[in-house]
């Protein structure tokens, strides 16, 4: 027994000194809610609900893309969009329509929700994009240059010139010292587009990211002048977004490598 008493001694005190040492590594190392993951997951909501986007015409194959992704990685989210001419989706956004988040196709047309007073701060340019002629498949009327445009009898569209793509077009013109008058002036870039794909027109002038989202329904033709009507692409979340916390979330996938990646892939131009 005497025997036994000091080592019992010693087996109480070993422990003891034991839990004050995990107590005291616990208390100093990072680990569950402090870091990594967990802290995260804790320091930020979970994000939920339905967060509304205006953007661009141009931007909805990219932006459907990412939405869909977004969606993927945070269950019980959803990113409904309202595609359409920048200028008309910033008068609604003015007017009082619901949204999180506004995506234009210039900062002219993002000057007009901004200026408003609708936007929650300064927006930024996530992404740039060029114009090209888009033609009939096979380019038949064989147009290789912007001046080729004007040849008479060639039925041409462009976008309305309140709409970016279309003061984008009128840049272009005017640094190719060119006028040219179309058959009509369309609502926003897909419309004009399309007139090209029905063959109710011989060629239109969008953006590059339009054209190779139609693949063989009409053939692009690059031109010089395009360089000089290059349109940055600004986001912005909306002071009276709903649902702000999910919105800045998709505007940081926008803004991500991998974002970034699906408008490269679209044919968008780096920011």
């Amino acid at each position: 027994m005497t025997r036994s008493a000091p080592r019992a001694r010693r087996i109480r005190q070993a422990a003891g000194v034991s839990a004050a040492t995990l107590l005291a590594l616990s208390a100093c190392s990072p680990s569950g809610s402090d870091t990594g993951k967990g802290s995260a997951a804790s320091s930020s909501p979970e994000l939920s609900g339905t967060v509304t986007v205006f953007a661009a015409a141009s931007l909805q194959e990219s932006f459907t893309t990412l939405g869909k992704e977004f969606e993927k990685d945070h269950p019980g989210t959803k990113i409904s969009f309202n595609f359409g001419g920048s200028d008309a989706l910033a008068a609604g956004i003015t007017g009082g329509a619901p949204a999180d988040v506004f995506a234009a196709a210039s900062t002219g047309t993002m000057a007009t929700v901004t200026g408003g007073k609708a936007a929650a701060g300064p927006p930024a340019t996530f992404a740039r994009n060029q114009l090209e002629i888009a033609t009939l498949p096979g380019n038949p009327d064989r147009i290789t240059s912007l001046k080729d445009l004007t040849k008479p009898g060639l039925k041409v569209v462009l976008c309305d010139r309140t709409v970016p793509c279309g003061a984008a077009a009128r840049k272009a013109l005017n640094a190719g010292g060119l006028k040219l008058t179309p058959v009509s002036y369309e609502q926003d870039v897909k419309s004009a587009l399309t007139k090209v794909e029905l063959k109710e027109a011989d060629a239109a002038v969008v953006y590059r990211t339009d054209v190779r989202a139609a693949g063989d329904k009409v053939e692009g033709v690059d031109f010089p002048e395009s360089a000089k009507a290059v349109n940055d692409y600004p986001i912005v979340l909306l002071k009276d977004a709903p649902n702000p916390e999910t919105a800045k979330a998709f505007m940081a996938l926008v803004r991500s490598d991998e974002g970034q990646k699906v408008l490269s892939g679209a044919g968008f131009l780096e920011p």
